[in-house]
């Protein structure tokens, strides 16, 4: 970096991956990291990169899956890193030095749909961990990754599933605004004020947001109107007792970058006598390990038609 050039410290994005996520506390990250790297390896194993091949890492990140895969594959791999958030092709690019990979990679700073600096049929396979749920033209970008795919590519992704999260938002405020004055829960209106800060809690706000307003099946519908083929979904719900974390872990981490804390949300929206109870109610259960978290993940790999069969998708 020249001295002329501002240094761009974080954005919603790296702050997200690099501290909320995990809300800086070290044994809940390698917790998290453990998770994210076996997404990361599914995506890797969809993509069946081989040596000499070049792989487009949309929304990049950390460099997660652009970085085991050259692990996994070798020096001959080569990777194009493509995020929106400059702080976070900052902190791959250190990475990759650190890494020893840098010759092998090369950053892109662009949104998931607008990859216009990566020639048509240039790369052999194109992967998303957590990207396109933030996308709103989700069919612009699988289009985009249609165009630069060579014939025969693959595409391999792995997006997380809000939509449930958000049904249940609109649940809890149905419940909510159905209460008389005469009402002795205390605790529901608290509860729903902490779920409604981190998801769409209506059908219009549900349908106007990108991290709810699709399915698994509407995902798989996208990629084959986009134009690829021999498309193959897993869906996997996994219904497991919280990760072992502190108090301060789980209040201070949230669910999704677009998501501000537990920690946030109790400060800014709720009274001091609110924050008691809550707190009240919700430490013992997390705690103790009582606290249940549903995690939904949606795995797609495809491929870009041959040439003689390939349609460009509108391209």
């Amino acid at each position: 970096m020249s001295n002329d050039e501002p240094e761009i410290r974080s954005d919603l994005w790296s702050e997200w991956i690099l501290s909320r996520r995990h809300a800086e506390d070290d044994a809940y990250n390698r917790t998290v990291r453990a998770a994210i790297e076996s997404y990361a390896d599914r995506v890797i194993d969809g993509a069946q990169l081989v040596a000499g091949m070049t792989l487009a890492d949309i929304g990049s990140g950390d460099g997660l899956v652009a970085f085991r895969a050259i692990d996994r594959i070798g020096p001959s791999l080569g990777v194009i890193l493509t995020d929106i958030s400059a702080p976070l092709l900052r902190h791959a690019r250190t990475l990759a030095a650190q890494r020893n990979v840098l010759d092998q990679c090369v950053f892109l700073e662009c949104a998931a749909g607008q990859l216009g600096n990566i020639a048509d049929a240039s790369v052999d396979a194109v992967t998303t961990r957590a990207v396109l749920a933030y996308v709103a033209d989700k069919c612009a970008a699988l289009r985009e990754f249609h165009r630069i795919l060579k014939p025969g590519g693959r595409l391999s992704i792995a997006e997380p599933l809000f939509r449930d999260e958000a049904i249940a938002a609109c649940a809890l405020k149905k419940v909510v605004d159905a209460r008389t004055p005469q009402s002795q829960d205390r605790f529901m209106p608290l509860l729903y004020r902490w779920k409604a800060a981190q998801y769409p809690d209506t059908e219009q706000k549900i349908a106007q947001s990108p991290i709810a307003n699709y399915s698994e099946r509407d995902l798989l519908n996208l990629v084959s109107a986009a134009g690829y083929v021999d498309i193959h979904m897993e869906f996997h719900v996994d219904v497991l007792p919280a990760a072992s974390l502190s108090w301060e872990a789980f209040i201070g981490s949230s669910p999704h970058p677009l998501a501000p804390s537990l920690k946030v949300i109790l400060a800014e929206q709720f009274l001091p006598e609110e924050q008691q109870l809550f707190e009240q109610v919700m430490r013992p259960t997390v705690e103790s390990g009582r606290f249940v978290t549903t995690d939904r993940i949606v795995y797609i790999n495809a491929r870009k038609a041959q040439a003689a069969n390939s349609k460009q998708s509108g391209h």
